[in-house]
């Protein structure tokens, strides 16, 4: 049901942004849903599921929709459902996901060296990111996930910001923001959990090991970058 188009009627109101529904589409039939939207939404309308979220003590799933180019994230969704009354959320999965990270790098004497990460059963060098939780902002998830993943006490850099949009597994669209931020120590402590390997290495040489096209674009931009830092 995922990433479904489906007709949706109003028919109930729980607070400003969330009401209730039913939704149509070759696979659900009047389905009950929760309705998700920032903006006034009319009685009828086209949309598309979001969420699909599991509640204590109610049978099944629930849908959550939201009109057509309307994102929401799960720390959002998670915020908004546990304001229902006499229902506790269970478990949620959602359509959008959106992660913060930042191309890390430690000046030595002699050169700058990029870190690249390995995730568990992962095949690719990357950057370290991971999924913002709560009322983080960007800044903050981006610093707690690179502590927890490698060690490392960062500063973000002022004035880089670039985003990686994907779709890995066909319905899931994740977005990933990436920062730069520079480490004062080479000396990485990983987190096994989430984290097989990791290397740091020349800026050359991460152009050679990266394997996607939006993680070399990112990288030419970071290198750009703190080349002005130099001047």
């Amino acid at each position: 049901m995922l990433a479904e188009k489906v007709k949706v009627s109003v028919f109930g109101k729980i607070n400003s942004n969330l009401r209730t529904g039913h939704i149509n589409s070759p696979n659900a039939k009047n389905k009950s849903a929760y309705v998700i939207s920032r903006r006034k939404i009319q009685d009828y309308f086209d949309g598309v599921v979001i969420a699909v979220a599991e509640f204590e003590g109610l049978d099944g799933e629930r849908a959550v929709v939201a009109p057509v180019g309307e994102v929401f994230y799960e720390p959002e969704l998670r915020r908004t459902l546990s304001k229902l009354k006499n229902i506790k959320l269970k478990s949620i999965s959602c359509l959008y996901e959106k992660s913060c990270g930042a191309i890390i790098f430690y000046k030595t004497k002699q050169n700058t060296k990029i870190l690249l990460v390995k995730n568990n059963n992962g095949r690719y060098w990357s950057f370290p990111k991971g999924h913002i939780e709560g009322n983080e902002n960007e800044h903050q998830t981006a610093i707690r996930e690179i502590k927890e993943e490698t060690g490392l006490d960062v500063t973000i850099c002022s004035g880089f910001r670039e985003i990686s949009e994907y779709c890995p597994f066909g319905k899931i669209r994740k977005r990933v923001v990436f920062f730069l931020a520079q480490a004062f120590t080479d000396n990485v402590k990983i987190q096994e959990e989430e984290i097989d390997s990791y290397i740091w290495v020349d800026l050359q040489q991460a152009k050679k090991l990266c394997s996607y096209d939006n993680d070399m674009r990112i990288l030419n931009k970071a290198e750009t970058a703190i080349h002005l830092m130099k001047m």
